[in-house]
């Protein structure tokens, strides 16, 4: 699989919060999703990496930054304003590694992998219950990618 990256030029550059001619895409869905953002007439603001949160690393035990994906401020279906952080993964890590395999060096790492990301995703949940905002995973199932 090819890795897919770029600069994002967004079309309504107003809407960006942080510097919109330095937007990069990580993935095809990251892309998606910033076309989405920017075009939507009910996102209102929207940022790519924009926000650090710390979080304990299960690996090494020690503090570490995260940044998620994106932070939108949304307009919802009852017309009030909603902030929410966005991480985008490919489902298959949204998941724990299966148990029972052998211990080899690919299993190993998805464990720690798995780790990392469970920790950030919960220092996310907090961040965003202490502001009452919402944290969501989206993957290609929610962009409709087969």
């Amino acid at each position: 699989m090819k890795y897919f990256q770029g600069y994002f030029k967004p079309r309504n550059p107003s809407k960006y919060l942080g510097d919109s001619q330095n937007i990069i895409y990580r993935s095809s869905y990251e892309y998606r999703v910033m076309m989405y953002f920017d075009e939507n007439p009910n996102i209102l603001q929207w940022g790519s990496e924009e926000l650090s949160i710390p979080y304990i690393s299960p690996v090494d035990k020690n503090w570490h930054r995260y940044f998620p994906d994106f932070i939108v401020r949304a307009r919802g279906k009852d017309g009030n304003t909603k902030t929410i952080l966005i991480e985008v993964k490919p489902s298959s890590q949204t998941k724990p590694p299966k148990t029972g395999q052998k211990p080899t060096r690919r299993y190993i790492n998805e464990i720690m992998t798995w780790g990392v990301n469970e920790a950030k995703w919960k220092a996310a949940q907090e961040y965003c219950l202490d502001r009452n905002w919402s944290f969501q995973i989206i993957t290609e199932k929610d962009l409709n990618i087969k």
